[in-house]
């Protein structure tokens, strides 16, 4: 039994009484009771390998804020990891591996990644499910995730974040056979690790394309749309007799919303480059009524609380002024209210209750409205 199924409801189209709010990376260092944890781990890797360190910072914010999902706090980078690339985690600089794929020779060793590599993901999956049960009832969903095959991709050929991923890109413009190979085999290890994600516990899935956007049209969709195309059509839609909901997110990939409407999630998550009437539009005119998530620029949440609280109720009137998914339902249902990408660390702990605050107040104010 679910205490709050807003925003199970929300991604499937269904009516709600207020706009369902979750934060991408809303576990992070904004926050300073995760940062006490993660002094205790000793590492970040030692904070996401430990199942319990696991669970308790994936309830942090919900502690401390009205939201209405939990996300599993993971990293993208387990799956390469779990490939034998030798993922590390260095102070002030970020992710890296110690063996890049940067010739032909590496790329055809590579292999599907070994699920039993990643047992303390599911462990912590399971953990999670357990501990957001409170009297019988479980507070909101778990959502569980993984980066696009593309992005990963990204990681595992330049071997850590770049400004360009110079490396990944040059491959596919000069071998894309290689690229094709990497990306098969990415695919299959996140639809295997999606799903095990769901026999774990998870009740929803999202896919992070963070990279997606620095493409070029047609690449994208060459590359990253049809991988993660490949990965959605493996999934389980249903588990347990209940709708497995998956979300997909490519940042900076508005201008291929018409493409990635025919992937086959039931959500798409969009950054702060469309309006979310715009892409209701654009979807409902391919007869396409699928839900939306997003779009807050996250870094509003540096400004005073008068102006977050005006951006995030001018999302919420954007949307209110377009159609409705389906008859009988508020322009409003249908949608997840989310940040256009992750949160700073540096974001001051306090502007996510101004956020919150507004969008429950307004978004039930603008409901109350158009049934009055």
């Amino acid at each position: 039994m679910l205490l709050n199924d807003r925003f199970l409801k929300a991604c499937l189209g269904e009516a709600v009484d207020q706009t369902p709010l979750w934060l991408m990376r809303q576990a992070g260092r904004y926050l300073p009771e995760y940062n006490a944890t993660r002094a205790r781990a000793g590492s970040f890797l030692g904070l996401a390998k430990n199942p319990a360190y696991a669970t308790e910072v994936t309830l942090q914010p919900l502690d401390r804020y009205p939201l209405d999902a939990a996300i599993l706090f993971s990293d993208i980078l387990t799956i390469p990891d779990a490939m034998g690339l030798g993922l590390k985690f260095t102070a002030g600089e970020g992710p890296s591996f110690d063996h890049p794929l940067r010739d032909e020779a590496a790329v055809k060793k590579l292999r599907v990644a070994d699920m039993n590599e990643l047992k303390y993901v599911f462990d912590a999956v399971s953990e999670i499910r357990r501990a957001l049960v409170q009297d019988g009832k479980q507070r909101v969903p778990l959502i569980g995730f993984s980066g696009s095959p593309w992005t990963l991709a990204c990681y595992m050929i330049d071997g850590s974040s770049s400004d360009d991923f110079r490396h990944a890109k040059t491959m596919m413009f000069s071998r894309p056979d290689l690229l094709q190979h990497i990306l098969d085999i990415n695919a299959q290890s996140v639809a295997n690790y999606l799903t095990e994600q769901v026999k774990a516990g998870a009740q929803a899935l999202m896919i992070f394309d963070t990279w997606g956007g620095m493409l070029p049209d047609s690449w994208y969709q060459k590359m990253s749309l049809a991988s993660m195309q490949k990965v959605i059509a493996a999934l389980p839609r249903e588990y347990d007799g209940r709708k497995i909901p998956v979300i997909m997110f490519t940042k900076g990939g508005a201008i291929w919303l018409n493409d990635m409407a025919q992937a086959g999630a039931d959500v798409i998550a969009l950054d702060w480059t469309i309006s979310l009437s715009r892409a209701r539009k654009q979807l409902l005119a391919l007869n396409k009524p699928l839900a939306l998530q997003g779009n807050l620029d996250p870094l509003i949440l540096f400004s005073e609380p008068e102006q977050i609280a005006k951006q995030a109720s001018a999302i919420l009137d954007d949307l209110a002024g377009a159609p409705a998914l389906k008859s009988g339902l508020h322009s409003l249902d249908g949608h997840v209210f989310n940040l256009g990408h992750g949160i700073s660390q540096f974001t001051p702990p306090e502007s996510v209750s101004v956020l919150a605050e507004t969008v429950i107040q307004h978004s039930r104010a603008l409901r109350t409205k158009q049934q009055s």
